[in-house]
């Protein structure tokens, strides 16, 4: 039993494992692998470095705590930003890719990066369509309805959260601006008197 004191039982016969799993042990055997002659040392791949030269870094670049350097060759197309980029090189420095922490602050900055995109989007001369950019239209006269139930679906059981992140937002916005407006309205409307 894993994750106990007690010492796990014998490990289970070559022969028996490739009788119960099919393909088990595959590579084992040099003559199975394709690639095994490649693996001897001392054949020539064509490389003409040990490790290849090392990307140029222009600003920080987020690296996990497990790696002792950046790779040879990284992205730079998006760089961090903003509120979204603090939590994403937050869960680079302090968590490593196996603990759930380190994914779950990529997510929320992921998270954080589309509300602040939606928030941008108001301020442009053609803010975010929620009707026509989520398929919600894409649905309409292909039983929309129907085609959830009595199919298996494994996401019917967020389905419900859909229509809240979708439309959501958009009605959060509406409420705030109703509010600010009213504000004015009722601050220009106090100085009349």
């Amino acid at each position: 039993m894993p994750y106990t004191a007690d010492k796990p039982g014998a490990a289970h016969d070559a022969e028996a494992l490739r009788a119960r799993i099919p393909g088990w042990g595959s590579d084992l055997d040099h003559a199975q692998r394709p690639a095994f002659p490649r693996e001897q040392p001392g054949i020539d791949t064509g490389a003409h470095w040990d490790l290849p030269e090392q990307q140029v870094q222009r600003g920080p670049r987020e690296k996990s705590v497990e790696h002792l350097r950046l790779t040879p060759v990284f992205g730079t197309a998006q760089p961090l930003r903003g509120a979204a980029g603090v939590i994403r090189r937050f869960a680079y420095d302090r968590y490593s890719e196996g603990q759930t922490a380190h994914w779950l602050l990529l997510v929320v900055g992921d998270r954080v990066d589309a509300v602040s995109a939606h928030l941008r989007s108001f301020l442009s001369r053609r803010p975010d369509d929620p009707i026509t950019q989520s398929g919600v239209l894409g649905e309409r006269g292909r039983r929309p309805i129907a085609s959830r139930f009595g199919r298996g679906r494994v996401d019917l059981k967020h389905a419900w959260l859909d229509p809240l992140l979708t439309v959501g937002p958009w009605v959060l916005a509406a409420v705030a601006l109703f509010r600010v407006g009213r504000a004015i309205v009722r601050a220009v409307g106090g100085r009349g008197r």
